[in-house]
């Protein structure tokens, strides 16, 4: 019923992918250590519906429609790398306000369970490496000439985000010992904020001064 070949090789090929840092995995790693095993995990979980979005659309023929157009692709880029240039400033400026504050000021309000789920759909739409990869990578396991490219398409494309979500949980757990371990340290706390900030703006600028 599908036209896949060597997916074994497919698999093997994607984890080697999940598990080399960019910005999905900064973003979930980043959350876990700001906000606790659990917010990692949903982080993991937005994603991972980002990568099912970029499924759909390569199964439809969006996903390679966007990348043939310069000023299309473009727009996704910048949006991208300024969504994570956000991320990290406002991290950032958390950072600093929380300096200012009183020892005894109430402590930071934890990110909604919807912020955390849209904030990792959007960082990964919005990651033009991930939607060339869909474009260029995909179709090496799609036979040419086969009756059901479509259906191929989205079990590839469904793969690849049931295997990021496992290995992005799997980051986000580990990570997520580092966030209890300074739970009661402020100074470090915010020093970790500074760190996990500094990383998305560098990977945002990364991504804007990188070509196609």
């Amino acid at each position: 019923m599908s036209d896949i070949v060597n997916f074994p090789l497919f698999v093997a090929s994607i984890l080697v992918l999940l598990i080399t840092p960019g910005p999905d995995l900064a973003y979930v790693v980043g959350q876990s250590i700001a906000n606790g095993r659990r917010s990692g995990v949903i982080s993991a979980a937005g994603v991972a519906l980002g990568s099912c979005t970029h499924a759909i659309a390569s199964a439809i023929g969006l996903t390679a429609l966007i990348a043939a157009s310069p000023a299309i692709f473009a727009v996704i880029k910048y949006c991208g790398a300024s969504y994570l240039i956000y991320l990290g400033g406002k991290m950032l400026y958390s950072a600093s306000r929380q300096k200012r504050q009183a020892e005894n000021a109430p402590p930071r309000s934890t990110v909604s369970t919807r912020n955390l789920l849209s904030r990792g759909v959007i960082t990964t739409i919005t990651n033009p490496k991930v939607l060339l990869f869909f474009v260029a990578f995909f179709p090496q396991f799609v036979s040419v000439n086969g009756e059901h490219q479509t259906l191929s398409f989205l079990i590839l494309g469904f793969t690849y985000a049931i295997v990021g979500f496992l290995t992005d949980a799997a980051f986000a757990l580990l990570a997520g010992g580092a966030a209890g371990a300074v739970a009661g340290n402020n100074r470090l706390r915010r020093w970790m904020d500074r760190a996990v900030g500094a990383t998305f703006i560098a990977l945002g600028i990364r991504i804007a001064l990188a070509r196609r």
